[in-house]
């Protein structure tokens, strides 16, 4: 019992990260940082979710098992039926503000204890040094999850972009047997392999072996051109703006603004893999903090630009379709604008893609490192310095499913993971000003317990609002890891003592 609640010291974890076999090359700043954080947080969706929440939706429960948690303990079996979600509106750029300031408590915690505890491994590292082994265990499960889940998604949609630019602009197009996944919700589809998803997955991982400063330039390339490609969007669509479209500007009230921010936080979500970059970074107190919060900022800028944009240069009860600005450029004819979107689009599933494997494989390797999983995930090579075997594990572990199957239906297992990780972290803060008050801090999270313990409650309840299946996979795996743990990583971790 005693070790499932033992802690690391903070000065055990970085003695450790210091060994020369164990050693990562430290080479990113605060403008790679940022670049990481954007490269995560900001892909298709940006161009899909906005004018979906604008809209509005109407979603048809056909079960408990798609109801979310909180409308069955609200309004028990009365919550399976066909709801509506009412749209945002034009005020769809307020729901993003307001999900900013909630993803700003979460994201105030990361940058606190990122640069107290400067190593790989994210929120697995901060549960071990504050709340214990079991914690860690879990939580870093739950990455392990989160990263592979929502890649996978990407790159099947990835693959389906590719084929549909290689047909509209190269008149070419890859066989189905070819280019789908072998099975979509249990069905057969006649396809052999999605040798797209797969072949991207493993080119990223390629990267991402070859160096941390080459998979930096390769992000940052990435992001500047899908910032770019967004700049274009509403510099360019801008002089077509009608205001009239821009009222009213609350057509649900303030309640579609909340449902607006329900729809959209998820494309929040990424900004937490920065701190997966800690022991790669040069000087960590101060850039992973500035890498965080910077990200965050940028995100909410952009995101807030295209809202503004798109809900003027269409009325936003047609943007409710799979390519609303897509759409809405056609119906402009700017045609060179959509084009640039369609580049944009693209380019940030591949950043995204790219900064969640990186992410992943430093979990794998800050798990093995303590024990937790087997001690070949956390050789690190000898000249390229990073941990190969890990990135290639885990680049394999999501290659393959993704060539087989359309997970996107598991997606949501991925936002349930971010938001548990949120928790912990913020729970992390409150534990370590209490334990270790004199410790020193390179920033500072403001009104502590206060803003982690609103940092704790907007989270569980956006993990309530999804649905009973999700909690129920979530369930499901975490009781895996648990066997897992119990059958090995926990005399295997206490070997490393």
């Amino acid at each position: 019992m005693r070790q499932l609640f033992r802690t690391k010291s903070i000065d055990a974890l970085l003695a450790a990260s210091e060994q020369p076999d164990k050693r990562l090359n430290k080479f990113l700043g605060p403008w790679s940082l940022t670049a990481l954080g954007v490269g995560a947080v900001i892909g298709a969706g940006i161009f899909v979710l906005t004018g979906t929440a604008a809209a509005g939706q109407s979603l048809s429960i056909r079960s408990v098992l798609h109801a979310p948690v909180i409308d069955l303990i609200l309004h028990g079996s009365d919550a399976v039926s066909t709801v509506g979600r009412p749209g945002a509106g034009p005020a769809i750029s307020l729901s993003f503000l307001l999900v900013a300031i909630a993803c700003s408590f979460a994201a105030l915690c990361y940058a606190e204890l990122a640069s107290m505890i400067p190593i790989a491994g994210s929120a697995y590292t901060y549960a071990y040094a504050t709340l214990g082994e079991i914690f860690a265990w879990i939580i870093g499960w739950d990455l392990i999850l989160e990263y592979a889940v929502s890649n996978m998604a990407v790159a099947v949609g990835f693959s389906a972009y590719f084929n549909d630019i290689l047909e509209s602009v190269f008149g070419l197009q890859l066989p189905q047997w070819l280019s789908q996944p072998v099975f979509i919700g249990g069905d057969y589809t006649g396809a052999v392999f999605n040798l797209p998803s797969f072949l991207i997955i493993l080119l990223l991982t390629w990267i991402l072996v070859r160096g941390v400063q080459q998979s930096a330039r390769a992000n940052s390339a990435m992001v500047v051109v899908k910032v770019i490609a967004i700049l274009i969007f509403i510099i360019g669509a801008a002089g077509a703006i009608n205001t009239a479209n821009w009222r009213p500007f609350m057509p649900n009230g303030f309640q579609g603004v909340l449902t607006g921010g329900a729809i959209v936080f998820f494309t929040y979500i990424g900004f937490d893999s920065v701190s997966t970059a800690a022991e790669e970074t040069k000087r960590p107190a101060r850039d992973l903090p500035f890498g965080i919060i910077m990200s965050l900022l940028i995100c909410t800028a952009l995101y807030v630009g295209v809202s503004l944009v798109l809900t003027g240069i269409a009325h936003y009860s047609t943007l409710n379709n799979a390519a609303p600005v897509g759409n809405a450029l056609k119906t402009l004819g700017y045609d060179w604008v959509r084009r640039a979107v369609g580049v944009g689009a693209i380019v940030g599933m591949l950043s995204s893609l790219l900064v969640f494997q990186y992410g992943q494989a430093r979990i794998w390797f800050a798990m093995s490192r303590d024990g937790l999983l087997p001690k070949v995930f956390s050789r690190v090579h000898a000249r390229h310095r990073t941990p190969h075997v890990s990135t290639w594990v885990a680049g394999l572990f999501v290659g393959i499913p993704a060539a087989i199957w359309d997970i996107a239906t598991l997606a949501e297992l991925s936002n349930i993971g971010t938001l548990f990780a949120f928790v912990v972290v913020s729970a992390g803060v409150i534990m370590l000003r209490r334990r270790q008050p004199e410790r020193a801090r390179g920033f500072r999270v403001p009104l502590v317990p206060l803003l982690p313990l609103l940092s704790i409650t907007c989270c569980v309840v956006l993990m309530l609002s999804l649905p009973l299946e999700t909690w129920l996979r979530f369930v499901i795996w975490l009781a895996i890891g648990l066997a897992i743990y119990f059958g090995w990583g926990k005399r295997s971790a206490a070997a490393t003592v």
